[in-house]
């Protein structure tokens, strides 16, 4: 299941799916009854009552099935975009489950079995509000933005702002360098200041003019074989300003200096990315680890 595919408008279908679900264990009917047989028998009964078939299943059970339907098409992710059930898609039947159940629940507040004595319950005016919220947020998620918003985002990457340098940066000390302990070494043994392989001028192994190594006169430079020449890239635009991104469908990340090369990353919806730079067509972007890589598939990304 992908839940970065999930928005905004599928999270209120599942909000109203579980009122609806709620709704159905409260009264929905309740009536008045005065008389000397009236302690025998009950004065309110939920859609789960037999005697009021078919309201359980044309309403509740129909709008909790088309609530259903839609999450399992947004669960299924792009995969599921062209998956089809006798001519339409699980959400677009999901969507029809639920305009049918608000229609019925409608007529059913003023259907047959309502009289003088006799009202509707709190639990048929909570079932009509969640299926009108149901039908709302399903019919509208494709159309309005602020329901088409990813509802899971990653947090997007803040570069180190700290006032110390972290490790592996200058100024911190290295494994055996001023009595920092040497990979391997025991904590507790004092370290040999002045003694360090590599410190205080005492030679390194390996160092020219240790024994059994060959001193300065020795060495014989060694060819270096020539490397490629880099393929040129296109220059930064001048006008650029960082902005953020999302990809309408998952797309792979080159190396930032070689655009052919292979792979380092992918892009995947549901989640902003960081344009540093532009270069023609293509986009150098940020990942949330910090590595940067260049995006040639440009085409439907979402500003933010």
């Amino acid at each position: 299941m992908n839940l970065r595919a999930l928005t905004r408008g599928d999270a209120a279908v599942a909000g109203a799916a579980v009122l609806l679900f709620i709704a159905s264990f409260l009264p929905y009917l309740s009536w008045n009854c005065s008389g000397a047989y009236c302690g025998n028998i009950d004065t309110s009964q939920n859609a789960w009552s037999t005697a009021l078939f078919p309201v359980l299943p044309s309403i509740y059970l129909l709008g909790i099935a088309a609530a259903a339907l839609i999450l399992v098409q947004r669960f299924q992710g792009p995969a599921a975009a062209n998956r089809q059930v006798l001519g339409l898609r699980l959400d677009q039947w999901g969507i029809a489950f639920a305009v049918a159940a608000l229609w019925t629940s409608v007529w059913a507040l003023g259907g047959a079995g309502t009289g003088p004595s006799v009202s509707h319950g709190f639990g048929a005016w909570l079932g009509l509000i969640s299926l009108i919220v149901l039908a709302g947020a399903a019919a509208a998620a494709p159309l309005v933005p602020a329901l088409k918003a990813p509802l899971v985002t990653d947090r997007p990457a803040v570069p180190y702002q700290g006032g110390y340098p972290m490790p592996g940066q200058p100024g911190q000390p290295q494994p055996g360098q001023y009595g920092y302990p040497v990979q391997g070494q025991d904590p507790n043994q004092a370290p040999a200041y002045g003694a360090q392989p590599g410190g205080y001028g005492y030679p390194a192994p390996g160092a020219p003019g240790q024994a059994g190594q060959p001193g300065p006169q020795d060495i014989t430079p060694a060819p270096v074989a020539a490397q490629p020449a880099p393929a040129p890239q296109p220059a930064p635009a001048a006008d650029f300003a960082p902005f953020w991104f999302a990809v309408p469908a998952p797309r792979a990340l080159a190396p930032k200096d070689n655009p052919v090369g292979a792979p380092i990353g992918e892009l995947v919806p549901g989640t902003w990315y960081l344009a540093v730079e532009q270069r023609g067509t293509a986009l150098v972007a940020q990942l949330q680890d910090g590595t940067q890589g260049v995006l040639a598939d440009t085409s439907g990304i979402q500003r933010g």
